[in-house]
């Protein structure tokens, strides 16, 4: 059994060999006393992080070695050689490393031999390429901890704002169908659920998004808000949790009414992730909840286009690695059995 006297250090898996995922893993180890950052072990090709970075680097067999040499060099778990490694040129033997790494930090976390997940970015394109079939690598991680795609709930967190879209990766015009009064119930409760597990708020308040402009008006600009949300509020209300909405979601984001809430839930992708980014594009993670284990992202992709060149900001993957300690932390602390 792990020891679980001491927090266990973070699993950052390094993505895409060629996207900027060793580049900002690395650079966030480099800065890991200005941030206070735990200690975290890179998961991936250790050549990887060779193509774009000269600091010290350390491979690791066993999570026991990471803590110790943590202060003195990155510890890298290295899976596999994934051929020569071109920053920004992927490759089919990288996508298979990036799978590969997915799979170690997902076992690692669900053993608890590390205390939470965080996942670099990698290339849906070359995932594909190699037979990956999941829409993105929520859906992989979901399935893996046994938990159906539709309870993993993802939101966008920062410091200021928390947001969740009910509806992810569809096409705006398959918006209205996909969205239902149980899919909107079941994602609050988890939502709810997370924010006093994970977040330790004792009595979260949630907003919810009208679909349509003005939240519809009353039927005038659309009924999804009568037909479809409101009923959902309702039985969230009847359940216990606090849930105001449908609101319009063009006056939701002010800073007024957005302060009030401790999560916004929106109808679809853009109506969360555009104001989102507007504050925290820097900043901001990228969270999934309902899982057994505790895993953030930084909320950006490989960015071929700038690996190796230096450009990558290692802030969102910090910002993601600090959120995963905490997390995981407020998670131990709320399921600790009572003495």
């Amino acid at each position: 059994m792990p020891d679980t006297s001491a927090p266990r250090p973070i699993a950052v898996t390094l993505g895409d060999p060629a996207g900027v995922g060793p580049e900002v893993a690395a650079r966030a180890w480099a800065a890991r006393k200005d941030h206070a950052l735990p200690p975290f072990v890179a998961i991936g090709d250790i050549a990887s992080i060779a193509a774009v970075w000269r600091g010290p680097v350390e491979r690791v067999g066993d999570i026991a070695e990471v803590a110790p040499i943590f202060d003195d060099a990155l510890p890298v778990w290295h899976l596999e050689d994934s051929g020569p490694v071109v920053p920004g040129s992927p490759s089919k033997a990288g996508a298979t490393c990036a799978l590969h790494a997915l799979e170690t930090g997902i076992g690692l976390t669900r053993g608890q031999a590390t205390g939470a997940l965080v996942t670099g970015p990698v290339s849906k394109a070359q995932l594909y390429g190699i037979g990956y079939t999941h829409p993105g690598q929520t859906e992989f991680i979901a399935e893996r901890c046994g938990v159906t795609a539709t309870n993993a709930v993802m939101m966008l967190a920062g410091p200021k704002l928390r947001v969740v879209p009910l509806t992810v990766h569809v096409r705006l015009a398959d918006v209205p169908e996909r969205l239902t009064s149980e899919l909107i119930t079941a994602k609050g409760r988890i939502v709810a659920r997370s924010l006093k597990r994970d977040f330790g708020i004792d009595k979260p308040l949630l907003a919810i998004a009208g679909l349509n402009p003005h939240a519809g008006e009353s039927g005038e600009m659309g009924d999804e808000e009568l037909r479809i949300i409101r009923p959902a509020v309702e039985q969230l209300l009847a359940d216990g949790i606090a849930i105001e909405g449908p609101l319009a979601a063009d006056s939701l984001f002010a800073p007024h009414v957005r302060t009030r809430y401790d999560a916004l839930l929106c109808c679809y992708h853009d109506q969360a992730l555009a104001p989102f980014k507007a504050l925290h594009f820097d900043d901001g993670v990228n969270l999934t909840l309902g899982l057994p284990i505790v895993r953030t992202s930084a909320d950006h992709g490989t960015a071929f286009n700038i690996a190796g060149t230096g450009a990558a900001d290692p802030g969102p993957t910090i910002a993601a690695i600090r959120m995963a300690a905490a997390l995981a932390t407020m998670r131990e602390r709320n399921c600790a059995p009572a003495a």
